[in-house]
């Protein structure tokens, strides 16, 4: 067991001895004036100090201590005894300074000022994380990639990047978070919570970094800058991920097709399709979805809600993305355009499946018969053949058939026959 004397006491020691010759313990450096007294006398009676005898040991773990003082309060870790009670709140603690720094929250009183920026602090230990943004320091080194951080806790929430540790776990749905804070954001998901109100059109959010970014529409504010170009954005990380354009990173990599995508969250969304999760839920008719903005779409099947209004037309669209590319039609817009034709289009969505043509892939599979497609709305009308069904009906006679372009031909015929008659 190590053996150990408090600093204060060495240094009262130290004092007692004279400029004459000294000679040392080799336990604390602790100095004997040999004119005056033999050193091995005065050596004998000083080193039962540092024996276990002299030292109090706690039953519970068998750490020990000097001063039987502070075993008693070390003891209250065990017995969960906490004598020190704030007259304000009725909140307990086992220490008496553990309860000064409380009523500090009460007071207001932050004693630690930081001289860089006048910032102050409740606690000296947060003065002292405080100052490493002014210093820079970053203490904390990761031994997996060496990145470096100025808290302790945000290491051990980094290092588990590299374990793939998720210990905060969600009771309802199974899912599991690296941190508390994502779990509890992720809650309210089940909850419906949304405590963060916009003040300006009442607006909820789940978590404060979506308000935040909402607010900017009231304000106009983007204050992100990309640096290239000069576009900018309402949060910083559409900026980053803007940012990949420019330098053609896509860091995030799926490990199961190799699919690389430049934003974490794209990466997730697109390994729900490998999962088959679908953790959004409608509660109006049962049916989920991967992705939150496919949810919110959806809803408005049932509310019958299309805020997006063309204003040539007046023409109504539940999402503003298919506002914009309907917009096109008017101003004549295609942006996007084939390098293998020239071929242009309005949508981005249309030029891929245009390249499929030039590439000939085919990533839609029936997981019947195995044919695969350029499109996947093809790939839904071939599995009719499978399935028997006919959705698209013709309201002249009943008849049904499987593709809404053999219905058009149908019912040409009733046009024609009438003007026949």
């Amino acid at each position: 067991m190590e053996e150990y004397l408090v600093n204060s006491q060495i240094n009262t020691s130290n004092k007692m001895c004279s400029s004459q010759e000294k000679q040392t313990c080799k336990n604390l450096k602790r100095t004997y004036d040999a004119a005056e007294e033999s050193f091995n006398g005065r050596q004998d009676k000083h080193q039962p100090t540092h024996t276990v005898e002299n030292l109090h040991q706690c039953d519970h773990c068998e750490k020990s201590f000097r001063l039987s003082q502070n075993l008693k309060v070390h003891q209250r870790i065990h017995t969960g005894e906490k004598p020190y009670l704030c007259d304000q709140c009725g909140k307990s603690f086992m220490k008496s300074d553990s309860l000064k720094v409380h009523q500090r929250i009460h007071t207001g009183e932050k004693p630690y000022l930081c001289d860089q920026c006048g910032k102050s602090f409740m606690k000296s230990d947060s003065l002292k994380v405080h100052q490493r943004i002014h210093t820079g320091e970053k203490p904390y080194l990761c031994d997996h990639c060496e990145k470096s951080f100025r808290l302790s806790q945000n290491l051990k929430v980094h290092q588990r990047i590299h374990t793939g540790e998720k210990p905060y776990l969600c009771d309802q749905c199974g899912k599991s978070f690296t941190q508390s804070k994502d779990l509890k954001a992720h809650q309210r998901i089940h909850t419906g919570e949304k405590p963060y109100i916009c003040d300006q059109c009442g607006k909820s959010f789940t978590q404060s970094k979506d308000l935040k970014a909402h607010q900017c529409i009231h304000t106009g504010e983007k204050p992100y800058v990309c640096d290239q170009c000069g576009k900018s954005f309402t949060q910083s990380k559409d900026l980053k991920a803007h940012q990949c354009i420019h330098t053609g990173e896509k860091p995030y990599v799926c490990d199961q097709c190799g699919k690389s995508f430049t934003q974490s969250q794209n990466l997730k969304v697109h390994q729900r399709i490998h999962t088959g999760e679908k953790p959004y839920l409608c509660d109006q008719c049962g049916k989920s979805f991967s992705v939150l903005q496919n949810l919110k779409v959806h809803l408005c099947i049932h509310t019958g809600e299309k805020p997006y209004v063309c204003d040539h037309c007046g023409k109504s669209f539940t999402q503003s993305k298919n506002l914009k590319a309907h917009q096109r039609i008017h101003t004549g817009e295609k942006p996007y355009v084939c390098d293998q034709c020239g071929k242009s289009f309005t949508q981005s969505k249309n030029l891929k499946a245009h390249q499929r043509i030039h590439t000939g892939e085919k990533p839609y599979v029936c997981d019947q018969c195995g044919k695969s497609f350029m499109r996947s709305d093809s790939l839904k009308i071939h599995q009719h053949i499978h399935t028997g069904e006919k959705p698209y009906l013709c309201d002249q006679c009943g008849k049904s058939f499987t593709h809404s372009q053999n219905l058009k031909v149908h019912q040409h015929f009733h046009t024609t026959l009438e003007t026949t008659v």
